[in-house]
């Protein structure tokens, strides 16, 4: 068996228990049926089952449990579930692009720009052991390079990019950048303190994009979209804190909890005519007035 065969089985394996619990017969039958569709032998024996489950342990930092009352198998870390699910996707595209040669005719892909994954690595690196990273950085209202000493903290990705949350050491902000715009990537031996508290999923709960800005106030949003385009908002929710409080063969109606900024107000126009701002009237006026100035570059 090749070492791709390997990798399948142990996703599988991981896909089925995301599914829910399930007993070793359970996960014997899906592998033979995913078998059949992939055109490989991916059946295994209970001895081999359990060498799985100490590679998955390994490979995913995952630990797969076993009920001996109920003899069944559950996945016990589901903070990781995330990341795991990533790792999945990843592998499901890999495995697909090797189904055959030529992919031109079968799969389209968006044209962009590199998403400067390949310094992930690096600077989670030093995220992790506390580096300081240097490197030449040019914002896009700026026209001069500089160059940046910051304390990496975090990553985050937002709408296909990912962005570095950092502190920069020439002003103490705590800023983002782009890390497609971060080209020579260059790793100090200095060391910084870990900033107390710190925690990026809390930085950014109430937040919509990269934009944390600490003036804003945390205000309720309610917006009204047309019944089609409610369809796709309960599907793919705007922010985590999103509740629907109507839906109708007319409109749907969700609520938000969040710091209003200028990402989050991006968002709402690209809706167009298919979202109205109910509250606060703070918002409804600030959309209407940058309509209203999109309106004026017609009229010349």
């Amino acid at each position: 068996m090749s070492k791709r065969e390997y990798f399948l089985r142990y996703s599988l394996i991981l896909k089925r228990l995301q599914k829910g619990q399930a007993t070793f017969e359970d996960i014997s039958n899906y592998l033979e049926r995913e078998s059949d569709l992939l055109d490989c032998d991916l059946s295994i024996s209970k001895r081999t089952f359990q060498r799985d489950l100490t590679e998955i342990r390994d490979i995913f930092r995952i630990d797969i449990q076993y009920d001996f009352s109920r003899r069944v198998y559950s996945i016990e870390d589901r903070d990781k579930s995330e990341i795991t699910g990533r790792m999945l996707e990843a592998f499901d595209m890999f495995n697909a692009l090797n189904i055959t040669d030529d992919l031109s005719n079968y799969i389209h892909f968006e044209k962009r720009k590199a998403q400067g994954t390949d310094n992930f690595y690096g600077i989670l690196h030093c995220i992790k052991n506390r580096l300081i990273i240097r490197f030449p950085y040019l914002k896009f209202e700026e026209e001069e390079i500089s160059k940046r000493d910051v304390e990496p903290y975090a990553l985050k990705e937002f709408k296909g990019r990912w962005y570095l949350l950092a502190k920069d050491q020439k002003d103490n902000g705590l800023k983002t950048f782009g890390l497609d715009r971060i080209q020579e990537l260059e790793i100090t031996k200095k060391k910084f303190e870990w900033p107390k508290d710190f925690n990026a999923n809390e930085l950014f709960k109430n937040y919509f994009g990269i934009i944390n800005s600490a003036d804003k106030d945390l205000e309720d949003v309610i917006l009204s979209f047309d019944s089609f385009q409610g369809k796709y908002i309960k599907s793919f929710p705007l922010h985590e804190s999103q509740k629907v409080i109507m839906d109708n063969s007319k409109e749907t109606q969700v609520k938000l909890s969040l710091h209003i900024t200028y990402d989050f107000v991006m968002e709402l126009l690209s809706f167009g005519d298919r979202v109205k701002v109910i509250s606060p009237d703070s918002l409804r006026k600030e959309v209407c007035e940058t309509y209203k100035n999109a309106l004026v570059q017609y009229k010349k």
